[in-house]
């Protein structure tokens, strides 16, 4: 066990510290001339190359260009060296990693690629390193060198992936010791949980389009500036656009020449958590097993992180049964978490889907089954729409719960294979002409003709539904005629189907405090009460409502039950709290306005505003510095158009940092129609024109043309080269 240790060790070290051979600069040359790079007027990488390989290696150097410093932290974060960089709040984060994958495995996984997956590979480090080769001026701050094994500890690309559902506080209180901080998700708009993230997804049919095209929206909701825009084209039929997540080599979500394929985050239940009977057995450790006794297996792990100025360890010895890792203890049980860990066949599907070339083609990338914490939304140029819910499904036996914890000495609680694609909640081409998934229940995906629940075990599709989900519903019902521009002012409805029963609960309250005091409650109160629930920068009565809201929520915070859904907690503020509460809330929210602004009277674009001052990774941002009006608010509240904002210490307005950030509209006819926008532009540097852009554009709903052909890449080329030195 030492021996691996010192391995592994050695592995993290030369991961960094190696220098560039004369040999491998002449490779590195050779590839980058085979390579051109056409930057487009809004700095869009459009990335040719010769072989799928040659277009992988522009495409990373091109991402490194644009923000090096994100590409740098995603790979910290896959290789579990947080802390080194970090320091010791991220020695958890690091250690869940492992539990669950590490470098030697990585390098195994990476011997046993086939030759096209391993020469893509080899391409993602030569042109991370040539960049670094030819960019004197980037700082590291661990990684000089990148390797190609490297994207099989990072093989999709979804916000947040599974391993994120292991609570840190619980392994900390495991394996760690009661000094030991850690590091955990930062709360979003001011209520108990973050900013709802996730995605929209919404597939037009021919039959209520007015081109007889296919049409597909691509909206995703992450942090800002999680995925960069660009194009990767190859002579191999590589001919992918869309956003990809900084440090990967695919296309994540997007659309080729044929098809588009959009995913949105998914409930659908697959991980478990085993309770795990365990007792002491002389030295070491025993589980129960049907009516044996199984030995727990340990390892050592050691963690290394930034103290001061130096660099310390800490070496833990974790725990597994054939279950996978041990994370926490709950009521005297062992909590072993089991999720998907398929590095190869996850980075086969990612990659391999962005070249289908019809609706056959990507239905044989998803028989992979490894996306495992997405849905997926379809559309290609023959008309086809199509909706897959979830795509890893592990076959459980429905009797029991697997919302919870199930008894892991029980082996009827075995997972029993996968489901096959074909039985999966999915639809092709519905009758109604359109598809929309918000996150969303998807007993809702094409409303009245929706799949059935009963159809379905419960595990397969227990999301719940919300407000995004009804307001999609709502307004693509009897709809036709989509054009792109349509489908964009789709997205981008203002109504918030969110406050229907919150503002109608408060219009009914009868208060003699508010008869009492007219001149300061009654104004307020009866532009609240006939808000017609629609967002917009000049409305008054949505920064009333956002206000009100947050703060009758934290008000209550303790009464709402645990893990209630987003529409729960709606009807627990509408139903279930008291009109002097509502009216207590609200007299706080009139507080707060006028002593931050003077005056209740603010219109919600005053209030809510974007801003991008620099290229950090963490935002920050300055009420005295220029910003800009948004007048799209929180999914929470059934907008479609998502902009999680709140207010920082050192600020009274309200700036976002998550919410819409790629957004994609195409029309999939004999030629593809396309328009995006993006979080302020192209590039993370300030001194860029391409920093901030697009930001006004972004705030305003105003989407710029998609250049897809050569012929209009060229028209619209700013600066052609290839990969060499700064």
């Amino acid at each position: 066990m030492k021996k691996i240790f010192a391995v592994l060790l050695f592995i993290s070290s030369a991961a960094c510290a190696q220098k560039f051979s004369v040999q491998e600069i002449a490779k590195w040359k050779k590839q980058a001339s085979t390579v051109t790079i056409i930057r487009d007027k809004w700095g869009v990488a459009h990335v040719y190359g010769k072989t799928d390989a040659d277009a992988v290696f522009g495409m990373i150097y091109t991402q490194c260009e644009d923000d090096f410093p994100r590409v740098e932290r995603n790979y910290l974060t896959a290789t579990a060296r947080l802390a080194e960089v970090d320091g010791e709040e991220f020695i958890f984060n690091d250690l869940r990693q492992r539990l669950y994958l590490d470098t030697l495995q990585a390098i195994s996984i990476y011997k046993q690629a086939p030759d096209w997956l391993k020469k893509l590979c080899d391409a993602f480090a030569a042109g991370a390193n040539y960049y670094l080769y030819t960019h004197t001026s980037a700082k590291p701050k661990l990684l000089t060198r990148f390797q190609p094994w490297m994207p099989f500890l990072f093989s999709e690309g979804s916000i947040g992936g599974d391993i994120e559902k292991v609570s840190l506080r619980e392994l900390k209180e495991f394996y760690g010791t009661s000094n030991s901080p850690v590091k955990e998700k930062t709360r979003g708009d001011g209520f108990d949980e973050p900013e709802p993230q996730g995605s929209n997804g919404i597939a037009i049919a021919p039959s209520i389009s007015a081109s007889g095209n296919a049409l597909l929206l691509i909206n995703p909701h992450t942090s800002f500036y999680f995925r960069s825009e660009l194009h990767m084209v190859s002579e191999e039929g590589l001919n992918a656009y869309g956003a990809s997540t900084w440090g990967q080599f695919f296309i994540y979500q997007g659309f080729n020449e044929h098809c588009g394929w959009m995913h949105t985050s998914s409930q659908a239940d697959v991980i478990d958590e085993y309770k795990e009977t365990v007792e002491k057995n002389g030295e070491a450790y025993v589980y129960k097993y049907g009516t044996d006794l199984k030995p727990v297996t340990s390892e050592k792990i050691s963690i290394t992180y930034k103290s001061g100025s130096s660099v310390s360890r800490k070496d833990f010895t974790v725990y597994r049964t054939h279950h996978g890792p041990v994370v926490a203890q709950r009521d005297g049980k062992w909590i072993v978490t089991k999720m998907m860990v398929e590095p190869l066949k996850a980075l086969t599907q990612s990659y391999t889907r962005t070249k289908s070339s019809s609706f056959a083609d990507f239905q044989k990338s998803m028989e992979l089954r490894t996306n495992s914490s997405n849905n997926t939304v379809y559309a290609d140029d023959q008309g086809n729409t199509a909706y897959w819910h979830g795509n890893f499904m592990p076959i459980r036996d429905p009797q029991f719960d697997w919302s919870n914890p199930v008894d892991g000495s029980d082996p009827a609680t075995e997972w029993k294979g996968l489901h096959e694609v074909k039985d999966l909640l999915h639809v092709f081409n519905p009758t109604n002409g359109w598809i929309q998934n918000c996150n969303s229940s998807p007993f809702a995906v094409t409303g009245a003709k929706s799949p059935q629940r009963k159809d379905y075990p419960n595990y397969m599709a227990p999301d719940p539904e919300n407000a995004r989900g009804i307001h999609a519903v709502r307004i693509l019902s009897d709809q036709k005629d989509f054009t792109v521009e349509k489908l964009i002012a789709t997205s981008r409805d203002p109504y918030l189907p969110g406050f229907e029963k919150l503002i109608g609960a408060f219009a009914k309250i009868d208060s003699s405090e508010f008869r009492s005091r007219p001149f300061e409650l009654i104004e307020p109160f009866r532009m609240l009460a006939k808000w017609d629930l629609r967002w917009s920068t000049t409305s008054v009565p949505t920064t009333l409502a956002i206000y009100w809201a947050q703060n009758l929520r934290t008000n209550v915070a303790k009464r709402i039950p645990p893990k209630s859904d987003q529409l729960s907690v709606i009807h627990f503020l509408a139903e279930s709290t008291t009109g002097q509460e509502k009216i207590d809330a609200f007299k706080q929210t009139l507080e707060e306005l006028r002593k931050d602004f003077g005056t209740w009277k603010m219109p919600w674009g005053e209030v809510n505003r974007f801003q991008r001052l620099n290229g950090k990774i963490d935002s920050e941002f300055d009420d005295t510095k220029p910003s800009i009006a948004v007048p799209f608010t929180s999914s929470y509240w059934g907008s479609l158009a998502a902009f999680g904002s709140r207010r920082y210490p050192n600020t009274k307005k309200m700036y976002g940092s998550v919410g819409n950030s790629f957004i994609a509209v195409i029309e999939f006819g004999k030629k593809i129609n396309a328009k995006t926008v993006i979080t302020g532009g192209s590039s993370s540097d300030p001194a860029s024109v391409h920093f901030n852009d697009q930001s006004q554009m972004y705030c305003e709903g105003r989407f710029k043309d998609v250049f897809f052909y050569l012929d209009d890449v060229k028209k619209n080329a700013e600066r052609t080269y290839a990969p060499s030195r700064e």
